[in-house]
């Protein structure tokens, strides 16, 4: 079939898919409403609004799929399409992950735990979720947050009115603030015949509440934790009748695992795999989609993924290193932006480490005091 697959969404992440997807004979057709997008560099670009109905009714009309590459696209218009053209992961999937208090309900509806919550639409409400969850606490909107935009964290009585103040025009989701050891998050996928897979569990570190860096296999995890999160994350799948990769953020606290969000769509902590894993996250979501076999999901050896945040280096230094994979995505740089990212493979944690530290300052320091 001579059809492009359809990404809703430019960014790095459809540009991602595409050039996994090349190497597979397939073309890609992007909208977003930048004619700067990154994706646009690796496959044509419709430049349009996420809610225009003739710009999806051509992506319907011109694709063989559809997919996207980010969450806040547009649901109802969406379903408008949805019997011209086969969208995955499905709708009710994405649906569910633009509303915390929906998602939420979904992880206590398949057994999945979570921090104690309370949903805010009034500042009676936010008082009352004070007094019923303490101090401290962080306030959320329901929808379109994302890298910790969206949030405010109470510390005390008096940053209550700050909080309404910040963001109560709007759904709110209140969330006791839990003391965790760190956040893990799991890459899962499922194909079109229900065969579900999934990575090594991860662990992500985070500048200002945007991804920073992440280590896959997360060393010192315990069988149960993995086996947990393994069903979490195939309860969901199997929840949705999902197909493609999805990503599950979780809290650990000791040996306990609380959810915290999943994206159902390719992910940040998932860059990993793309030189440390036997089938990358891009891949196997574009085997899924397409109804083609699932590949496989092994870890090789210990891989770290460094985010480049609102600044690229010069990769002269770092590719010294012959293990380091570096990856630009074309994007205009600016503060907080991702603009790229490294990925460092060792056959041990501790030559991560190692190799980390001559290259990255105070990374590896870092990795060592959170783990």
């Amino acid at each position: 079939m001579n059809k492009p697959i359809g990404i809703i969404g430019g960014g790095q992440l459809g540009r991602m898919l595409a050039l996994a997807g090349y190497r597979m004979g397939y073309k890609f057709l992007f909208l977003d409403a930048k004619p700067d997008a990154c994706a646009g560099q690796v496959g044509e670009l419709i430049v349009a609004d996420y809610h225009d109905q003739r710009a999806l009714a051509e992506m319907a009309g011109r694709c063989r799929v559809l997919t996207y590459d980010f969450e806040n696209v547009a649901v109802a218009e969406l379903r408008n399409i949805e019997s011209q053209i086969a969208i995955q992961p499905p709708l009710g999937a994405l649906a569910a992950a633009q509303d915390r208090a929906r998602e939420k309900e979904i992880f206590q509806q398949l057994g999945i735990s979570t921090v104690p919550y309370r949903l805010v639409d009034t500042r009676a409400d936010l008082e009352a979720a004070v007094t019923a969850l303490g101090l401290p606490l962080v306030v959320k909107v329901r929808r379109l947050g994302y890298d910790g935009k969206g949030q405010f964290r109470v510390l005390r009585s008096e940053d209550v009115e700050a909080a309404w103040k910040a963001l109560g025009k709007q759904a709110l989701i209140a969330e006791k603030f839990i003391e965790f050891d760190r956040e893990l998050s799991i890459i899962a996928v499922r194909g079109q015949n229900g065969d579900k897979r999934s990575y090594p569990l991860s662990v992500n570190f985070h500048d200002n509440g945007i991804l920073a860096s992440t280590v896959a296999p997360a060393p010192q995890v315990s069988d149960a934790v993995c086996k947990r999160a393994t069903q979490w994350s195939g309860a969901l799948l199997d929840h949705f009748g999902y197909v493609g990769v999805l990503a599950l953020e979780l809290f650990q606290v000791g040996d306990e695992l609380l959810a915290n969000e999943f994206a159902p769509r390719v992910h940040n902590s998932g860059h990993w795999t793309m030189d440390g894993a036997d089938t990358c996250q891009f891949e196997n979501h574009l085997r899924a989609i397409t109804g083609l076999p699932l590949g496989s999901t092994r870890a090789q050896g210990y891989t770290a993924m460094v985010n480049w945040i609102g600044k690229m280096p010069s990769p002269a230094g770092v590719l010294q290193c012959d293990t380091i994979r570096w990856h630009e995505y074309g994007k205009t740089v600016r503060p907080g932006r991702k603009v790229g990212h490294l990925n460092l493979r060792a056959n041990d944690y501790t030559s991560l480490q190692q190799q980390l530290g001559q290259f990255i300052e105070g990374l590896a320091d870092a990795f060592s005091q959170t783990i």
